[in-house]
């Protein structure tokens, strides 16, 4: 499928992620497809975690749900960032209230068992699952017009995606990733680099299969101090941007340097991306005087006032809201959305930002 069949002129948030300014400015929440809704829950006793991702029929209907109760001007696609290792044969378990488990990849040995020739066919699930939603937003879906939504592919970023490969799992620090960078740096330059070609033909891929817009979730690059910053997170992603931009220069990629603090501007001067999304703790206006004025800014509305709700969340999110005013701004919040979040919060919170 073509990443520009149709028009795009219905579509707000593909329209802003090209660089149009829109008011009120378009939705889409991280994690909009979750456990805070039940019909999520209800489909989450049928198959764990992996299955669900790589079950075309479970994830598009998934990847629906939000847009069929809230009418999002945005659908995610249901799937993992682990996935891209997975597809080149790390183990990989969803274990409750754990998280993932991988078995680390920690040398040479490790490194060499890792096979990329195996992604594409490993991964042909999720091409399908992008084509049956994109079909799928080319009709009516609940409240939402036919071809109104944005389909967003997405990959997690080299540093991220290293972090659980080496270390194994979820962690605060992630101390043996951080430790290879810096006792065995030319091994770890080849796990990124690895991680940075498959992650461009993966993403590539999901533009293929009808991903309209991609977003690169780097979510502990902040964890790094600036010389490591620019190696691991700023290189990788401008490589990434520049090999989908000589294949697709109107496919907007979005990229997510989570707790990157001081560094988001060089990030969004060095990187290349079309829009910049920003963690809770970013101050929008802030950022917004630190970077060119056609850079797209995401976010930030802090999850923990969807889960509040009421007068604060509505003053919180109207206020992000008016802080990207007269520039190309996508409201979405600054993490994903809690999983004990009332999805009454969720309705309340999209019907006050689409009020002119």
């Amino acid at each position: 499928m073509s990443s520009t069949q149709g028009t795009d002129e219905n579509r707000r948030l593909l329209r802003t992620l090209k660089g149009e300014t829109m008011w009120p400015p378009p939705i889409w929440l991280m994690r909009q497809a979750g456990r805070f809704l039940p019909e999520f829950r209800a489909l989450r006793e049928k198959a764990d975690f992996l299955t669900r991702c790589m079950t075309p029929d479970l994830a598009t209907e998934i990847t629906l749900q939000p847009i069929r109760r809230f009418a999002m001007d945005g659908a995610i696609l249901f799937s993992d960032i682990l996935i891209l290792p997975w597809a080149m044969g790390q183990s990989l378990q969803f274990i409750d209230k754990r998280g993932p488990v991988l078995e680390p990849i920690r040398s040479e040995a490790d490194l060499a068992r890792l096979d990329p020739a195996r992604i594409e066919e490993r991964t042909a699930p999720v091409a399908e699952t992008l084509r049956r939603v994109r079909k799928a937003l080319g009709e009516q879906v609940g409240a939402a017009a036919p071809d109104t939504v944005t389909l967003i592919g997405f990959a997690g970023a080299p540093f991220t995606v290293s972090c659980y490969m080496v270390d194994g799992g979820s962690s605060k620090e992630f101390a043996q990733t951080r430790l290879m960078a810096f006792r065995e740096p030319a091994l770890f330059d080849r796990l990124i680099n690895l991680l940075m070609e498959t992650t461009a033909s993966m993403l590539a891929d999901q533009i293929e299969a009808g991903a309209q817009a991609v977003m690169l979730f780097d979510s502990w690059s902040g964890l790094l101090p600036p010389h490591e910053f620019r190696r691991h997170v700023i290189n990788p992603t401008r490589q990434i941007v520049q090999s989908l931009k000589s294949r697709y220069p109107d496919v907007p990629v979005i990229g997510f340097p989570r707790l990157a603090g001081v560094m988001a501007p060089e990030y969004a001067r060095e990187t290349g991306v079309d829009a910049m999304a920003l963690d809770t703790g970013a101050d929008l206006t802030t950022i917004a005087s630190q970077v060119r004025s056609d850079l797209v800014l995401q976010g930030n509305l802090d999850p923990v006032a969807v889960l509040a709700g009421g007068k604060a969340m509505i003053r919180e999110a109207l206020a992000i809201r008016e802080a990207g005013k007269g520039r190309p701004h996508v409201f979405n919040l600054g993490h994903g959305v809690l999983p004990e979040t009332p999805t009454e919060h969720v309705g309340e919170l999209i019907a006050a930002l689409r009020t002119v």
